[in-house]
């Protein structure tokens, strides 16, 4: 099974790593369009007032520039390491122990906007880039990434894919149908009725992963991941759409 999370805007600086490898990151195939979009931001950075622009920052926001200009020179972290945010504060992979680390970065990629999707552990550097920003010299995004990206997940064709990412990020790599997989909607049963969550959407899913990571099952289908999710008492159910589950939270 692999795991599809979405990044987050905020990430950690530094790092102790050597500066990225574009073709060693998970998804080789997706090497030139690695290469085009990380030329394409770096360029970008050279002028300051044009950065402020496209990628819309705010004068608190402008170290991440610099973040950018360095993008290929500068220390690496591990992926799951580098973000912050509601997600990735709940998954706390930094407090799990070594095995449970190796079983993310075997089984989750994370959906950057510079990268595609990356290892748990693939190392990156910090970076400021958006699904939705538009580049200077690259296509929209969204067509930059999405049939290349479908076609790395074809290739290397998961025995099934639980994909957590925002519509933003699943719009820049859509699951092909050769592949199973499910979508994951966070909501809460009100009064018989099932209601969408936006607060406690990053933190379940940030939860589940880290139960997924302790745990660390051998799972290779649906019916195999609601047969533990059941056992670990996580509502995660089928719905009418086959491609879609819904994990139960308290409102």
């Amino acid at each position: 099974m692999k795991i599809l999370l979405p990044p987050s805007e905020t990430k950690r600086s530094g790092g102790s790593g050597p500066v990225i490898q574009l073709g060693s990151l998970a998804l080789p195939g997706l090497l030139d369009q690695r290469a085009a979009v990380a030329g394409a931001l770096v360029e970008l950075a050279a002028d300051e007032v044009a950065s402020r622009r496209v990628l819309k920052l705010s004068e608190r926001q402008l170290g991440d520039i610099a973040h950018n200009r360095t993008l290929l020179s500068s220390p690496t972290m591990p992926a799951v390491d580098r973000y912050t945010g509601v997600l990735f504060d709940a998954l706390d992979a930094a407090t799990l122990p070594t095995a449970s680390r190796r079983w993310l970065g075997a089984n989750v990629w994370i959906h950057s906007a510079p990268f595609g999707p990356v290892g748990a552990l693939d190392p990156i550097p910090s970076y400021r880039l958006a699904a939705g920003t538009s580049l200077p010299g690259v296509a929209a995004l969204r067509r930059h990434w999405a049939a290349a990206t479908t076609a790395a997940f074809a290739d290397e064709q998961p025995a099934f894919v639980l994909d957590l990412r925002s519509e933003a990020y699943v719009a820049l790599g859509p699951i092909p149908a050769s592949v199973p997989a499910a979508y994951v909607r966070v909501v809460t049963d009100d009064g018989g009725t099932s209601r969408a969550l936006n607060h406690f959407n990053k933190t379940a899913k940030g939860q589940l992963v880290r139960a997924l990571a302790e745990d660390r099952p051998r799972l290779r289908s649906l019916r195999a991941l609601l047969s533990w999710t059941s056992g670990r008492g996580i509502l995660l159910r089928a719905t009418d759409d086959h491609r879609v589950l819904e994990l139960v939270v308290a409102g």
